[in-house]
Protein backbone atom coordinates (compact mmCIF):
# COMPACT_ATOMS: atom_id res chain seq x y z
CA UNK A 1 0.00 0.00 0.00
CA UNK A 2 1.34 3.41 -0.97
CA UNK A 3 1.37 6.35 1.41
CA UNK A 4 -1.56 8.74 1.09
CA UNK A 5 -3.95 10.92 3.03
CA UNK A 6 -7.65 11.60 2.80
CA UNK A 7 -9.86 14.52 3.75
CA UNK A 8 -13.32 14.01 5.19
CA UNK A 9 -16.19 15.59 7.08
CA UNK A 10 -18.51 14.08 9.67
CA UNK A 11 -21.21 14.76 12.24
CA UNK A 12 -23.31 16.58 9.65
CA UNK A 13 -20.44 18.82 8.56
CA UNK A 14 -19.59 19.99 12.08
CA UNK A 15 -16.24 18.20 11.99
CA UNK A 16 -13.51 18.06 9.38
CA UNK A 17 -10.77 15.43 9.46
CA UNK A 18 -7.59 14.23 7.82
CA UNK A 19 -6.01 10.80 8.08
CA UNK A 20 -2.75 9.57 6.62
CA UNK A 21 -0.55 6.56 6.11
CA UNK A 22 3.14 7.56 5.98
CA UNK A 23 4.96 4.25 6.50
CA UNK A 24 7.04 4.21 3.32
CA UNK A 25 8.08 7.87 3.52
CA UNK A 26 9.12 7.63 7.17
CA UNK A 27 11.09 4.45 6.46
CA UNK A 28 12.91 6.12 3.56
CA UNK A 29 13.94 9.05 5.74
CA UNK A 30 14.95 6.70 8.57
CA UNK A 31 17.12 4.71 6.17
CA UNK A 32 18.73 7.78 4.63
CA UNK A 33 19.80 9.02 8.06
CA UNK A 34 20.39 5.66 9.76
CA UNK A 35 17.97 6.73 12.48
CA UNK A 36 17.64 4.72 15.66
CA UNK A 37 14.21 3.64 16.85
CA UNK A 38 13.15 6.46 19.16
CA UNK A 39 14.50 9.14 16.83
CA UNK A 40 12.61 7.57 13.92
CA UNK A 41 9.38 7.58 15.94
CA UNK A 42 9.75 11.25 16.86
CA UNK A 43 10.54 12.21 13.28
CA UNK A 44 7.71 10.09 11.87
CA UNK A 45 5.10 11.53 14.20
CA UNK A 46 6.18 15.07 13.36
CA UNK A 47 6.29 14.43 9.62
CA UNK A 48 2.85 12.83 9.63
CA UNK A 49 1.24 15.79 11.39
CA UNK A 50 3.06 18.21 9.09
CA UNK A 51 1.92 16.31 5.98
CA UNK A 52 -1.71 16.62 7.08
CA UNK A 53 -1.26 20.32 7.83
CA UNK A 54 0.18 20.67 4.33
CA UNK A 55 -3.06 19.22 2.99
CA UNK A 56 -4.85 22.20 4.54
CA UNK A 57 -2.94 24.50 2.18
CA UNK A 58 -3.43 25.11 -1.54
CA UNK A 59 -1.45 25.81 -4.70
CA UNK A 60 2.24 26.46 -4.08
CA UNK A 61 1.86 27.10 -0.36
CA UNK A 62 4.28 25.36 2.02
CA UNK A 63 4.59 24.66 5.72
CA UNK A 64 7.63 24.14 7.92
CA UNK A 65 7.48 22.75 11.45
CA UNK A 66 10.29 22.83 14.00
CA UNK A 67 10.23 21.22 17.42
CA UNK A 68 12.87 22.15 19.97
CA UNK A 69 12.32 20.45 23.29
CA UNK A 70 15.77 20.43 24.82
CA UNK A 71 16.11 16.65 24.59
CA UNK A 72 19.01 14.62 23.16
CA UNK A 73 17.40 14.38 19.73
CA UNK A 74 17.97 18.11 19.27
CA UNK A 75 15.78 19.80 16.70
CA UNK A 76 13.10 18.07 14.61
CA UNK A 77 12.32 19.74 11.28
CA UNK A 78 9.58 18.71 8.86
CA UNK A 79 8.31 20.38 5.72
CA UNK A 80 5.33 19.75 3.45
CA UNK A 81 3.39 21.38 0.67
CA UNK A 82 -0.16 21.22 -0.65
CA UNK A 83 0.83 18.48 -3.12
CA UNK A 84 1.76 15.86 -0.53
CA UNK A 85 5.53 16.30 -0.93
CA UNK A 86 7.33 16.01 2.41
CA UNK A 87 10.80 15.85 3.95
CA UNK A 88 12.22 15.82 7.49
CA UNK A 89 15.29 15.35 9.65
CA UNK A 90 16.44 15.44 13.27
CA UNK A 91 19.66 16.94 14.60
CA UNK A 92 20.79 13.70 16.22
CA UNK A 93 19.42 10.58 14.51
CA UNK A 94 21.23 8.18 16.85
CA UNK A 95 18.88 8.38 19.83
CA UNK A 96 17.09 5.42 21.38
CA UNK A 97 15.78 4.54 24.84
CA UNK A 98 14.04 1.60 26.41
CA UNK A 99 10.22 1.51 26.21
CA UNK A 100 8.39 3.78 28.63
CA UNK A 101 6.01 2.58 31.35
CA UNK A 102 3.22 2.34 28.77
CA UNK A 103 5.24 -0.01 26.58
CA UNK A 104 5.79 2.64 23.91
CA UNK A 105 8.90 4.22 22.46
CA UNK A 106 9.96 6.98 24.86
CA UNK A 107 9.61 9.86 22.41
CA UNK A 108 9.09 12.45 25.16
CA UNK A 109 12.46 11.58 26.68
CA UNK A 110 14.16 11.97 23.31
CA UNK A 111 12.38 15.21 22.38
CA UNK A 112 12.29 16.87 25.78
CA UNK A 113 9.43 18.84 27.27
CA UNK A 114 11.00 22.24 27.89
CA UNK A 115 10.64 23.82 24.51
CA UNK A 116 8.46 25.06 21.69
CA UNK A 117 6.68 23.90 18.56
CA UNK A 118 7.14 26.42 15.74
CA UNK A 119 5.05 26.61 12.54
CA UNK A 120 5.85 28.75 9.50
CA UNK A 121 3.46 28.83 6.55
CA UNK A 122 4.51 30.32 3.22
CA UNK A 123 1.17 31.46 1.85
CA UNK A 124 2.60 33.50 -1.01
CA UNK A 125 2.20 36.77 0.84
CA UNK A 126 4.84 39.35 1.68
CA UNK A 127 5.42 37.89 5.14
CA UNK A 128 4.93 34.22 6.08
CA UNK A 129 2.50 33.20 8.80
CA UNK A 130 4.32 32.26 12.00
CA UNK A 131 2.83 30.54 15.01
CA UNK A 132 4.16 28.71 18.03
CA UNK A 133 3.14 27.06 21.28
CA UNK A 134 4.94 25.51 24.24
CA UNK A 135 5.43 21.76 24.29
CA UNK A 136 3.05 20.10 26.72
CA UNK A 137 4.32 16.52 26.69
CA UNK A 138 6.99 15.95 24.03
CA UNK A 139 4.83 13.13 22.68
CA UNK A 140 4.18 15.15 19.48
CA UNK A 141 0.47 14.41 19.02
CA UNK A 142 -0.54 16.22 22.20
CA UNK A 143 1.82 19.06 21.32
CA UNK A 144 0.18 19.58 17.91
CA UNK A 145 -3.25 19.42 19.56
CA UNK A 146 -2.22 22.19 21.94
CA UNK A 147 -0.74 24.22 19.07
CA UNK A 148 -4.03 24.23 17.15
CA UNK A 149 -5.97 25.39 20.19
CA UNK A 150 -3.50 28.06 21.32
CA UNK A 151 -2.09 29.42 18.07
CA UNK A 152 -4.88 28.84 15.55
CA UNK A 153 -7.86 28.83 17.95
CA UNK A 154 -9.17 25.62 16.41
CA UNK A 155 -10.35 22.85 18.77
CA UNK A 156 -8.55 19.77 17.44
CA UNK A 157 -7.43 16.25 18.23
CA UNK A 158 -4.19 14.97 16.74
CA UNK A 159 -3.19 11.31 16.86
CA UNK A 160 0.10 10.13 15.36
CA UNK A 161 2.06 6.93 15.77
CA UNK A 162 5.06 5.01 14.47
CA UNK A 163 5.85 1.32 14.92
CA UNK A 164 9.52 0.38 14.53
CA UNK A 165 10.98 -3.12 14.25
CA UNK A 166 13.25 -3.48 17.33
CA UNK A 167 15.58 -5.83 15.48
CA UNK A 168 16.47 -4.07 12.23
CA UNK A 169 15.00 -0.58 13.01
CA UNK A 170 12.74 -0.68 9.94
CA UNK A 171 9.53 1.35 10.17
CA UNK A 172 6.65 -1.11 10.10
CA UNK A 173 3.77 1.36 10.38
CA UNK A 174 3.34 5.12 10.51
CA UNK A 175 0.32 7.35 10.23
CA UNK A 176 -2.13 9.57 12.02
CA UNK A 177 -5.20 11.75 12.01
CA UNK A 178 -6.23 15.35 12.68
CA UNK A 179 -9.84 16.03 13.65
CA UNK A 180 -11.10 19.61 13.94
CA UNK A 181 -14.40 20.92 15.23
CA UNK A 182 -16.03 23.67 13.19
CA UNK A 183 -17.44 26.81 14.86
CA UNK A 184 -20.96 26.39 16.19
CA UNK A 185 -20.79 22.62 16.66
CA UNK A 186 -23.31 21.37 19.28
CA UNK A 187 -21.99 20.10 22.60
CA UNK A 188 -23.35 16.64 21.78
CA UNK A 189 -21.00 16.46 18.80
CA UNK A 190 -18.04 17.30 21.01
CA UNK A 191 -19.03 14.68 23.58
CA UNK A 192 -19.60 11.98 20.99
CA UNK A 193 -16.32 12.80 19.24
CA UNK A 194 -14.34 12.68 22.50
CA UNK A 195 -15.80 9.28 23.35
CA UNK A 196 -14.99 7.85 19.94
CA UNK A 197 -11.38 9.07 20.07
CA UNK A 198 -10.90 7.82 23.63
CA UNK A 199 -11.80 4.29 22.52
CA UNK A 200 -9.38 4.18 19.60
CA UNK A 201 -6.45 1.77 19.66
CA UNK A 202 -2.96 3.23 19.19
CA UNK A 203 -2.54 4.75 15.72
CA UNK A 204 0.54 2.64 15.00
CA UNK A 205 -1.46 -0.48 15.87
CA UNK A 206 -4.30 0.46 13.52
CA UNK A 207 -1.90 1.13 10.66
CA UNK A 208 0.07 -2.02 11.49
CA UNK A 209 -3.12 -4.09 11.32
CA UNK A 210 -3.74 -2.77 7.83
CA UNK A 211 -6.39 -0.15 8.44
CA UNK A 212 -6.55 2.44 5.70
CA UNK A 213 -6.89 6.18 6.39
CA UNK A 214 -10.53 5.89 5.35
CA UNK A 215 -11.14 3.09 7.85
CA UNK A 216 -9.52 5.09 10.65
CA UNK A 217 -11.87 7.98 9.97
CA UNK A 218 -14.87 5.65 9.91
CA UNK A 219 -14.05 4.81 13.53
CA UNK A 220 -13.77 8.47 14.50
CA UNK A 221 -16.54 10.23 12.56
CA UNK A 222 -20.29 9.87 12.61
CA UNK A 223 -21.71 9.73 9.07
CA UNK A 224 -18.26 10.26 7.49
CA UNK A 225 -18.08 11.72 4.01
CA UNK A 226 -14.72 10.89 2.51
CA UNK A 227 -13.46 13.62 0.20
CA UNK A 228 -10.29 13.88 -1.83
CA UNK A 229 -7.28 11.60 -1.60
CA UNK A 230 -3.66 12.66 -2.08
CA UNK A 231 -0.48 10.62 -2.34
CA UNK A 232 2.33 11.42 0.12
CA UNK A 233 5.86 11.26 -1.25
CA UNK A 234 9.36 12.10 -0.08
CA UNK A 235 10.73 15.04 -2.06
CA UNK A 236 13.85 17.09 -1.39
CA UNK A 237 14.39 20.40 -3.12
CA UNK A 238 18.19 20.25 -3.11
CA UNK A 239 20.13 19.63 -6.34
CA UNK A 240 23.65 19.97 -7.69
CA UNK A 241 22.51 23.01 -9.66
CA UNK A 242 21.22 24.78 -6.52
CA UNK A 243 24.37 23.92 -4.56
CA UNK A 244 26.46 25.31 -7.40
CA UNK A 245 24.47 28.54 -7.27
CA UNK A 246 25.25 28.82 -3.55
CA UNK A 247 28.98 28.42 -4.20
CA UNK A 248 28.88 30.97 -7.01
CA UNK A 249 27.11 33.39 -4.68
CA UNK A 250 30.09 33.32 -2.30
CA UNK A 251 32.01 35.51 -4.71
CA UNK A 252 35.58 35.43 -6.01
CA UNK A 253 37.37 36.23 -2.76
CA UNK A 254 35.69 33.62 -0.60
CA UNK A 255 35.83 30.94 -3.29
CA UNK A 256 39.51 31.63 -3.85
CA UNK A 257 40.16 31.38 -0.11
CA UNK A 258 38.33 28.04 -0.03
CA UNK A 259 40.62 26.72 -2.77
CA UNK A 260 43.79 27.92 -1.02
CA UNK A 261 42.85 26.78 2.50
CA UNK A 262 40.81 23.61 1.97
CA UNK A 263 41.37 22.62 -1.64
CA UNK A 264 37.83 21.28 -1.86
CA UNK A 265 34.25 21.87 -0.75
CA UNK A 266 31.45 19.65 0.47
CA UNK A 267 27.84 20.72 0.95
CA UNK A 268 25.55 18.52 3.02
CA UNK A 269 21.75 18.58 2.75
CA UNK A 270 20.22 17.96 6.18
CA UNK A 271 16.95 16.70 4.73
CA UNK A 272 18.00 13.98 2.27
CA UNK A 273 21.54 13.44 3.66
CA UNK A 274 23.00 13.93 0.18
CA UNK A 275 26.55 15.25 0.06
CA UNK A 276 27.78 17.32 -2.89
CA UNK A 277 31.56 17.25 -3.26
CA UNK A 278 33.61 19.73 -5.29
CA UNK A 279 37.32 19.02 -5.79
CA UNK A 280 39.98 21.66 -6.33
CA UNK A 281 39.77 21.39 -10.11
CA UNK A 282 36.02 21.99 -10.11
CA UNK A 283 36.33 24.95 -7.72
CA UNK A 284 39.04 26.51 -9.90
CA UNK A 285 36.78 26.07 -12.91
CA UNK A 286 33.99 27.88 -11.08
CA UNK A 287 36.38 30.63 -10.02
CA UNK A 288 37.44 31.08 -13.64
CA UNK A 289 33.80 31.47 -14.68
CA UNK A 290 33.32 34.16 -12.04
CA UNK A 291 36.22 36.17 -13.46
CA UNK A 292 34.66 36.26 -16.91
Amino acid sequence: MRDYLVRATGFGGHVRAFAARTTEVVEEIRRRHDMWNTAAAAMGRTLTATAMMGAMLKGEERISVKIRGGGPIGQIVAEANAKGEVRAYVSNPHVHFELNDRGKLDVARAVGVNGTLYVVKDLGMREPYQGSSPLVSGEIGEDFTYYFVVSEQTPSAVGVGVLVNPEDRAVLASGGFIVQVMPGAPDQVLNDLEQRISKLPQVSRMIGEGLTPEQMLERILDQPKIGSRMEITFSCTCSEEKVGEVLYSLGREELSGMIDEQGEAEVHCHFCNQRYHYDKEKLQEMLGELKQ
